[in-house]
């Protein structure tokens, strides 16, 4: 019995026991578990803290990323707006220095007819004098005969008759005498009367000169296109003087390129495309092939509009349009520093104005003068004299008989016989001989290089040549069905050669002979 209270009193203390330590054990436990979260806890809030540091550094440099980039396009913006301002001053002052130039030509002008109308009046003065005079000296004529013939005896022809047999042979002398000095007198006046002429010719047509540039300047949005320009290895700009014969300078210059040709419509087309190209923004061979296309289609155009504003202007009508498109061309050619297209506008109001002195009719000397440098537009095409070729191709387009010697003798070709011959030489003098209206250096300049392209055109074989550089070299394009890679370094060598042979020219002349081959297909 008291085994078993012994033993149930021991299980009781067990239990309890084991129920305490369950407990302590249990506590235990949950107060780790306990940490276990509030640690957890500590690290989720550091992460979220270092997730949220990291999100506010990643705002600010994107931030500070948007406003340098807006900083530096408000830059680029502000440096166009600048240059364009800058732009603009220039024209303004252009503008105001022609402005005060038209005005100082309207106080010439008026000062001139002021002037005029005052010789007018004083010369009108003169004349009501004179006749006075005139009529004063006759009555003193007859009171003095009447008073001779009283005191002589004699009748007024009964003394003429006395008076010329004394002095016959005197008379005679005398008279040759007088005859010399009307005939120097005449001259005298004929001369006057031309200078007069001239000069009034020269008053009404005050046309200005302008010496001929060889380089257009083309304006770009920023110096970060010259790269694009230029093309991986240089084939986009290697494509573009390939094409238009030009040549593509591309230096420190800010904000422009520099194209250079001698010829100025090669030149224009040049200008023309590159501007296309610069506002497309697409710069590749295929597109710079076809911005050349629509930019000499446009300058053809060009040429047209020339030709009839040309016409119109000066008031010759029925041209035959072949030569009112040579005509036009002339807008693009200069002799001597000249414009020729305007040179001949001049040529022909001033032979007009000189005309209607004469009381001769002014449109034949108006038609002759506008075509007496026709030839100019085709000289580099065929051979001879430009008198002579624009004389052969007006007399093969109809215009008459007087119109082509007129031409044909505007720089003594031909003997001029007849007064419109005349009026064109003399109308040609005047334009030409204004001081600095003519530089002789940029013509033989000029020819040179039309020579250097005549000597390689005269190969065979050869499709287009360019004299780019300033003469300094010849590109020549050749068909390369016609002419083997071979070919092309003995074409080259001849070519020099050549040029050694038959051309002065300072420094040396480079010769390139491009031949390039096209494979094009068309899918459907």
């Amino acid at each position: 019995m008291t085994d078993v209270l012994m033993l149930v009193i021991g299980a009781v203390v067990g239990f309890a026991l084991g129920f305490i330590l369950a407990r302590t054990l249990a506590s235990s436990a949950q107060k780790r578990d306990e940490k276990e979260a509030q640690s957890i806890l500590d690290s989720a809030r550091s992460a979220a803290e270092t997730i949220k540091k990291e999100a506010e550094i990643e705002a600010k440099d994107e931030a500070f990323k948007i406003r340098q980039s807006a900083e530096t396009e408000k830059n680029e913006r502000l440096k166009e707006a600048r240059a364009a301002e800058d732009r603009l001053n220039q024209r303004e002052k252009s503008l105001d220095h022609r402005s005060d130039s038209l005005d100082s030509r309207e106080h010439q002008i008026s000062s001139l007819q002021g002037q005029v109308e005052k010789r007018e009046r004083d010369l009108k003065e003169s004349e009501r004098k004179l006749k006075d005079r005139h009529a004063a000296l006759d009555e003193e004529y007859e009171a003095v005969n009447r008073q001779l013939e009283k005191v002589a005896g004699l009748t007024t022809e009964e003394a003429k008759a006395e008076l010329l047999a004394n002095l016959k042979d005197q008379v005679a002398v005398e008279s040759a005498s007088i005859i010399r000095e009307s005939e120097a007198r005449a001259k005298a006046e004929a001369d006057k009367k031309s200078r007069e002429i001239l000069s009034l010719a020269i008053q009404r047509v005050a046309a200005d000169h302008s010496a001929e540039v060889t380089v257009s300047t083309i304006a770009i949005p920023s110096d970060d296109l010259k790269g694009r320009i230029i093309g991986r290895e240089g084939r986009n700009i290697r494509s573009f003087e390939q094409l238009t014969g030009t040549n593509l300078i591309i230096d420190d210059t800010p904000e422009c390129v520099t194209i250079s040709c001698f010829d100025p419509v090669r030149r224009e087309i040049g200008r023309v495309t590159m501007e296309n190209l610069v506002a497309d923004g697409r710069i590749h061979p295929a597109r710079i092939e076809e911005m050349f296309k629509k930019a000499e289609k446009l300058v053809n155009q060009k040429v047209k509009e020339a030709g009839e504003k040309a016409t119109f202007e000066s008031g010759v009508h029925d041209l035959h349009p072949d030569l009112e498109h040579t005509l036009g061309r002339l807008l693009f050619r200069t002799s001597y520093g000249q414009n020729v297209l305007n040179h001949s506008l001049e040529v022909a109001y001033l032979a007009g104005v000189m005309a209607s002195e004469l009381g001769l009719d002014p449109i034949p000397a108006k038609r002759a003068g506008l075509l007496h440098d026709i030839g100019k537009a085709i000289d580099h095409e065929v051979d001879g004299s430009h008198a002579v070729i624009g004389a052969d191709l007006a007399r093969r387009l109809g215009e008459k008989p007087e119109i082509v010697h007129a031409i044909e003798a505007h720089h003594n070709d031909v003997e001029p016989d007849s007064v419109l011959d005349v009026l064109v030489q003399a109308a040609d003098a005047v334009s030409a001989a204004r001081p600095g209206a003519r530089k002789e250096t940029l013509d033989a300049y000029v020819k040179r290089l039309e020579k250097l392209e005549e000597i390689a055109n005269s190969h065979k074989g050869v499709e287009r040549t360019y004299a780019i550089q300033a003469g300094r070299e010849v590109r020549v394009m050749v068909k390369p069905d016609e002419v083997d890679e071979a070919e092309t370094v003995v074409m080259a060598h001849d070519i020099a050669a050549q040029i050694e042979n038959e051309l002065t020219y300072p420094g040396q002349v480079k010769v390139v002979v491009i031949r390039e081959s096209r494979a094009e297909g068309i899918a459907k």
